[in-house]
């Protein structure tokens, strides 16, 4: 059984494409672990709404492309989700990325895994955090509570908890 940490995000209706992205996600393996939903500021262009970002743990017997090609693309089209190739940080119904798979250090269809932003964002670390604290890092060996405690204390807009939105495996996707 293949374990993916993915990271999700959403600043257009995402109380409610949060938890539709993931009862989606539900469907395509076994939900083990799923954070709490965090508001953070936008990356690369201010002029946008915040984000709502999570973090899921899913346990799949689909291989890495499997997940990333045919079930998170799918999720991300039947969410409505544009991408604009002229601006990879515009506003989005969803995004959901692996960001961390098994152990592996490498690509998945092209993006790395584990994700470099797991180093450089409080928002991405701090979701994964949550849901596995002592899991090491497979390239710098620390401890994700510790990455996540590190970004989070020298961002100026750290994320913030949000306790009026919650994801649960089994809430129904329509």
């Amino acid at each position: 059984m293949n374990r993916a940490y993915l990271l999700l995000g959403s600043n257009i209706d995402a109380a409610r494409n949060l938890p539709r992205a993931v009862a989606l996600l539900a469907e395509a393996g076994c939900v083990r672990a799923v954070s709490s939903v965090y508001e953070t500021a936008p990356v690369g262009r201010a002029d946008q709404a915040s984000f709502l970002n999570a973090a899921i743990l899913l346990e799949t017997r689909l291989g890495p492309a499997e997940l990333k090609g045919a079930v998170i693309r799918r999720l991300e089209e039947r969410l409505g989700r544009v991408r604009d190739p002229a601006d990879r940080n515009a506003p989005r119904t969803i995004d959901a990325d692996i960001v961390l798979w098994n152990k592996m250090v490498g690509e998945i269809l092209g993006r790395p895994v584990p994700d470099p932003d797991i180093l450089r964002y409080a928002h991405v670390a701090v979701p994964l955090a949550e849901i596995a604290p002592d899991l090491r890092h497979p390239v710098n060996g620390e401890r994700l509570a510790d990455v996540a405690r590190s970004l989070a204390a020298t961002d100026p807009r750290p994320p913030v908890r949000r306790g009026d939105v919650r994801l649960q495996p089994d809430e129904s996707a329509g």
